[in-house]
């Protein structure tokens, strides 16, 4: 199986284009902005708005961060990312360790928030960092033609929030509305979507703005509200989490997969490479067949049947002291 795997991960790093950074700089308090370009000038693969990028960060990982720019743009992608002290260490990785003129391995642009462009009109909702994919759809709007549309963009304080000055130009169709902390001064949404329309929901950002928007959106069509959730809590960790012993096979050798950290990256620690690509639980690379113990499932992608024998190691636990993987 460790022959397999390696294979897996050949495959998966031969797929990676080497893009040139061509700038890095901050946008808003505690958030980078990073362009890249092909090193030869050429045209990058296309993409659609909405669209995301896998990054292989300095210290490794795999990383998801969303494309901001007009897709019409094909000779550049950017990104923002905010550096995240309580994360897993991706964004720290990348924010401190990547500088202009260095090259990094990224997966050509996938989709999981696509935009329906042939809706009549559209209400976006953005939560702090989470206006990045947004900006690449309205980007895409005032590109192709004026279509109706409105963003209500979220955030702390006006120092962290990025691309005010972008923004000016869509002023007429903008809101934007800081809480400074405090959840008595939260925007309310309630009356933006009390009586149904036509138009269609983005909404992106921090967990409790999408829960809240979820809520209050569940007597709209179904095929008119849009979420993008990269499952970042998904792999924080949790108070009740414990540490406990992963086996390799039925008679494999046992790790321990301490509090804080995944499956995943234990057995890369170890080195035993496995397949991964998004390491947030939400496109299904890292599926692992259990053979003993039960999994505590965390991940957005495998039903309530498939559970009874799979998981994905890159966020997923256990809830018995040993797990048995078919690794």
């Amino acid at each position: 199986m460790a022959a397999m795997d390696d294979i897996a991960a050949q495959d998966s790093d031969a797929s990676l284009l080497t893009l040139r950074v061509s700038r890095a700089e901050p946008v808003a308090d505690g958030i980078q902005l990073l362009e890249f370009r092909a090193p030869d000038g050429s045209d990058l693969p296309a993409w659609a708005p909405g669209s995301h990028l896998a990054i292989r960060v300095p210290n490794g990982a795999m990383r998801n961060y969303s494309l901001c720019n007009d897709p019409h743009e094909r000779d550049r992608y950017v990104i923002a990312v905010k550096r995240d002290e309580r994360g897993r260490g991706g964004s720290v990785s990348l924010v401190d360790g990547v500088r202009p003129g260095d090259t990094i391995g990224v997966m050509p642009p996938r989709n999981l928030f696509e935009l329906v462009t042939s809706a009549p009109s559209y209400i976006f909702v953005a939560g702090g960092i989470g206006i990045t994919p947004v900006l690449s759809m309205i980007r895409y709007l005032r590109a192709v033609g004026e279509k109706p549309f409105h963003l209500y963009y979220l955030t702390r304080n006006a120092a962290g929030t990025a691309f005010l000055p972008e923004l000016a130009e869509f002023a007429g169709h903008l809101t934007v509305h800081h809480d400074n902390g405090d959840p008595d001064q939260a925007f309310d949404l309630w009356p933006v979507f009390e009586e149904p329309t036509r138009a269609y929901i983005y909404c992106c950002g921090p967990r409790p703005l999408m829960d809240a928007v979820r809520d209050m959106t569940g007597h709209w069509s179904e095929t008119a509200v849009h979420f993008e959730d990269f499952g970042s809590d998904l792999v924080r960790p949790r108070a009740d989490d414990t540490p406990f012993m992963v086996q390799l096979g039925r008679a494999g050798p046992q790790l321990e997969v301490p509090v804080g950290t995944t499956i995943l990256e234990t057995l890369r620690a170890h080195g035993r490479i496995s397949p991964s690509s998004c390491e947030s639980g939400t496109c299904g690379t890292c599926r692992t067949r259990v053979l003993d113990g039960e999994a505590d499932h965390r991940d957005l992608v495998l039903t309530e049947a498939e559970k009874a024998t799979s998981m994905m190691i890159c966020v997923s636990r256990a809830r018995s002291p040993v797990l048995v993987l078919d690794l």
